[in-house]
C-alpha cells in the first residue's frame, strides 16, 4: 500500500490555479472518518474542509485509485463554441494558403462563408488549433569580453574618490577626509592622497600631484559619474577636470 501511495503522489505544477490534496492525505482522512471519528476531528487533523471530506467519502470504494481526480474536461462542446464545419473552413483556407494572415482569413470567412463570430474568437481557435503561435524570442547569452588592459605606461589611468569612514581614520584631527586614488593600469602603481574637500578643485589639484608623482601625462583618465568629475544638469556643460586635462598638452 505504501508503494502505491508513493507512486501516486503527483508533483504540483506551476500552472495549476490551486494546490490539490495528495492521494495519501485523502486516503487516510477517509479511513479515519470511517473508523468512527467525528467530522470536525478529521477536518482539523488533515486541514481539509467538510465538503471535501464528504466528497471523498462518497466516491471511496476501498482502493486509493478511487480518490484520484478525474478529468474535468466536459463531455460535450459548449453551445457557442466553433462547430466542426467552421473548423473545417479554417483549416481548408490555411491549407490552401499557409501564409495567409488572420485579417485575410477573417475577411474570407465572413464574405464567402457567412462567418459571424468576433475576430478574438477566431484568434483563440487558431491558437488552439496550433496556428499563429507566438514566436519565442531568442535571447543571446551575454558573453563577457576580456578587459583591455594596456601594456605600456601612460596609456590609461583610473581615478576614484572615496569617503574615509570615522572608524578607519586613525589620525588626531577630527575632520572629514576624502581619499583620492590614481592607478596606472599597466603597472598597477597607485598614488593616494587625502583631501578635506570633495570638489572639482580638489580633483584638479590631485591630478597635478599625480602627474608629478608618475612623471608623465596619461593618454586617458577613466572616472565614474561623480559630480566632481562631471557637470550639473542645471549649469553649463563645463567640466573643470576636462578643461584642465585639455590644456595639459
Amino acid at each position: 500500500m505504501n508503494n502505491i501511495i508513493s507512486q501516486n503522489q503527483e508533483k504540483i505544477k506551476n500552472t495549476q490555479r490551486y494546490i490539490p490534496h495528495l492521494l495519501e492525505p485523502r486516503f487516510h482522512a477517509v479511513k479515519t472518518y470511517r473508523n468512527g471519528n467525528s467530522v470536525s476531528y478529521v477536518c482539523r487533523r488533515y486541514k481539509i474542509s467538510k465538503a471535501s471530506l464528504m466528497h471523498w467519502n462518497k466516491k471511496f470504494d476501498g482502493s486509493i485509485d478511487s480518490l484520484r481526480d478525474k478529468s474535468h474536461r466536459p463531455l460535450s462542446k459548449h453551445p457557442k463554441s466553433h462547430t466542426d464545419k467552421e473548423i473545417y473552413w479554417i483549416k481548408n483556407y490555411i491549407r490552401r494558403n499557409p501564409n495567409i494572415t488572420m485579417i485575410e482569413l477573417f475577411a474570407k470567412l465572413k464574405i464567402n462563408k457567412g462567418y459571424d463570430r468576433h475576430p478574438c474568437s477566431l484568434f483563440r481557435i487558431l491558437r488552439k488549433l496550433g496556428f499563429f503561435k507566438q514566436q519565442q524570442k531568442v535571447i543571446k547569452p551575454y558573453v563577457p569580453k576580456p578587459y583591455d588592459t594596456p601594456s605600456m605606461l601612460g596609456v590609461k589611468m583610473q581615478m576614484d574618490v572615496k569617503y574615509v569612514p570615522k572608524n578607519c581614520y586613525v589620525g588626531i584631527y577630527p575632520d572629514k577626509f576624502y581619499q583620492y586614488t590614481m592607478i596606472d593600469e599597466a603597472t598597477r602603481e597607485r598614488f593616494i592622497y587625502a583631501f578635506k574637500e570633495h570638489s572639482s578643485y580638489s580633483t584638479i589639484i590631485f591630478v597635478k600631484m599625480a602627474i608629478d608623482y608618475f612623471g608623465y601625462i596619461p593618454k586617458t583618465i577613466q572616472t565614474d559619474n561623480g559630480f566632481e568629475f562631471t557637470h550639473f544638469k542645471d549649469t553649463k556643460k563645463f567640466i573643470p577636470l576636462i578643461n584642465y586635462v585639455m590644456n595639459l598638452e
